[in-house]
């Protein structure tokens, strides 16, 4: 493929991009008004679709395909590095949220910043779980033949499980 193909490419795939890295310039320019973590990972999506824009312009002017390939690497780098930043720095922001949080609690205890995710955590695998089972029920009913008991039982029995198991996990949700 020519070296004006790639960079036409390149070029498109950077204006398709824009949907992200307008976005971000925004909160970029908001400044103090976004988190130190939204700021950095901002930074790393304007830095990688930049590269991508740098790397359209590389394509028409150099020769070399190392030139593109080695801009593109560098960015990517880059990118990386301002959003592995900004991941940690939402680790620690979340972590003092958490403990400014488990100071307005009467009891004192952190452990409130996890248990909504806890809950969803176990909602969920409890409903995956009468899901796989009505799966397996409806499937077993279905390899044992219509001789064997009525039609109405392949849609009741993986119904009612589904329903029992949604039951289970709401109760336990909302109990725990």
């Amino acid at each position: 493929m020519t070296q004006p193909v790639l960079a036409l490419g390149a070029a498109l795939l950077t204006v398709s991009g824009s949907v992200w890295y307008v976005p971000a310039l925004a909160d970029l320019r908001a400044g103090a008004d976004r988190t130190e973590s939204r700021r950095a990972a901002a930074a790393a999506c304007v830095s990688g679709w930049g590269t991508a824009g740098i790397v359209a312009v590389l394509f028409l002017v150099a020769e070399a395909w190392w030139v593109p390939a080695g801009a593109a690497a560098a960015g990517a780098a880059v990118a990386a590095g301002l959003r592995t930043r900004a991941a940690l720095r939402r680790r620690r922001e979340a972590e003092e949220a958490a403990r400014h949080w488990a100071r307005l609690r009467p009891d004192g205890h952190p452990s409130a910043a996890q248990g909504p995710r806890n809950v969803r955590t176990v909602f969920a695998v409890l409903v995956g779980a009468g899901l796989v089972t009505a799966a397996a029920t409806a499937a077993l009913l279905l390899t044992v033949g219509p001789g064997n008991g009525p039609y109405w039982l392949t849609a009741a029995v993986p119904a009612v499980l589904t329903g029992l198991f949604l039951l289970i996990a709401a109760t336990v949700t909302l109990t725990g």
